[in-house]
């Protein structure tokens, strides 16, 4: 018999949710065939078989947390379950009946026991586990303040004070708990957090209150880079075969800003300063499930049309929920297009522990003064640095806009610092 465990992901990943079973019980699967989806922080990973065999128990279903290094199934050696008995085995399966029979009463209540036990886990993280073992604490008792009711270790360490007072106290309070949820008059549709959703949502937050984050804006003419394109696209995508784009422009003009700025491509670790020396770039991608930032690695040696096919196969990839998470770490910078949504303007997040990301907006004609007699309407695109006041001081955060800006409005000097 083969145990199914849950397999080390990376470092900073410790458990995942069980996102769907791809096969059940009794069914027969070849070693490497897909047995299950798990979900994690940043990506969903499928499990294999490590053996061939029949998958004979599940011990975790869809939805439940799992830690890595947990046994979530076994499989055991057969090829399945058979059709029907020969007939040496009929005479077997008779008395069996009987002592099933007998056996059912008492197999009926461990099965109750099992479900009873089952409805009365609760989800709690492996420090508040530990924490209520050692005060000899229910964990079912403990009230949170997570809103997918996950016990944290804070929520067992407060439990102790409110433990010791009288019982009528706790019971007044349940309704308000109640009524709290049930506040609404006019119907609601309640949808639980995917696990990638929860991520997102806690490090937006973590972010904003662990830097100083800023933001200063730019606008681009765009006109140089639009005739450039409209001229050479024929011959690129011929000789590249592949679409000359608006992204390895900005991530080539990004690049340039970062050698002469260093400061935005590095990173605070306690009191130290990590100023990185390589270019690894990451592009937000909007997902079925949530942003994910996959990260060009070493754009400063990347052609454009290396820079254009890489952006294409990782924002495939995250469409297609295929992005391995070495495709998702040690980013340096960040660009984001919410242009490519309609967005005017606005003021992107930091993607820590990065402490620059630039917001890339829509172009939109506007009237332009080319002196002080003439207008004319260009294409034009504000762009925005959000970055860590910490480190990066505003006049260093206006000059890496202004670098990017002249870089874009005279393209060819992009060959230049290429």
């Amino acid at each position: 018999m083969a145990e199914i465990k849950v397999p080390e992901l990376a470092e900073s990943i410790s458990e995942g949710t069980i996102a769907q079973w791809l096969k059940q019980p009794g069914d027969y699967v070849e070693q490497g065939e897909y047995l299950l989806e798990l979900e994690t922080d940043k990506v969903n990973v499928e499990l294999t078989a490590e053996e061939s065999g029949v998958l004979q128990e599940v011990l975790k279903d869809s939805g439940d947390t799992v830690q890595v290094g947990e046994i979530i199934g076994t499989i055991t050696e057969g090829a399945g379950e058979s059709s029907a008995p020969a007939p040496s085995e009929k005479a077997e399966s008779k008395e069996s009946e009987k002592e099933e029979k007998q056996a059912e009463p008492a197999a009926q209540e461990v099965s109750q026991e099992a479900q009873t036990e089952a409805k009365s886990r609760t989800i709690a993280s492996p420090s508040a586990r530990k924490l209520a073992r050692e005060k000899g604490i229910d964990l079912s008792q403990v009230p949170t303040g997570d809103p997918l009711g996950r016990v944290r270790k804070q929520d067992v360490e407060a439990y102790e004070k409110p433990a010791a007072k009288p019982a009528p106290q706790q019971q007044k309070q349940q309704p308000q708990a109640q009524k709290t949820q049930q506040s609404f008059d006019k119907p609601v549709e309640v949808q639980k957090m995917s696990r990638r959703r929860q991520t997102i949502a806690k490090r937006l937050v973590e972010v904003q209150q662990t830097s100083a984050m800023l933001t200063t804006f730019n606008e681009v003419d765009m006109t140089a880079v639009m005739n450039l394109r409209k001229r050479r696209k024929d011959q690129f995508f011929e000789q590249n075969e592949v679409k000359l784009g608006f992204m390895s422009f900005f991530t080539k003009a990004v690049v340039a800003a970062l050698k002469k700025y260093p400061l935005l491509n590095a990173e605070i670790q306690g009191d130290e300063l990590i100023v990185k020396k390589f270019y690894d770039i990451g592009i937000a991608v909007a997902a079925e499930e949530g942003l994910v930032v996959p990260v060009v690695r070493d754009a400063d040696r990347l052609t454009f049309a290396g820079i254009e096919k890489e952006i294409g196969e990782l924002a495939k990839k995250a469409r297609n929920n295929k992005l391995t998470l070495g495709e998702l770490q040690g980013g340096s910078f960040t660009i984001t297009n919410g242009g490519t949504f309609g967005s005017l303007m606005s003021t992107p997040i930091l993607n820590s522990p990065q402490v620059g990301i630039l917001g890339m907006h829509k172009i939109q004609l506007r009237p332009v003064a080319i002196d002080e007699e003439r207008f004319e309407n260009r294409p034009m695109m504000y762009i925005a640095l959000s970055y860590d006041h910490r480190i990066v001081d505003g006049k260093e955060a206006v000059g890496f806009l202004v670098t990017i800006k002249n870089l874009l409005e005279d393209p060819e000097q992009l060959l230049l610092e290429g």
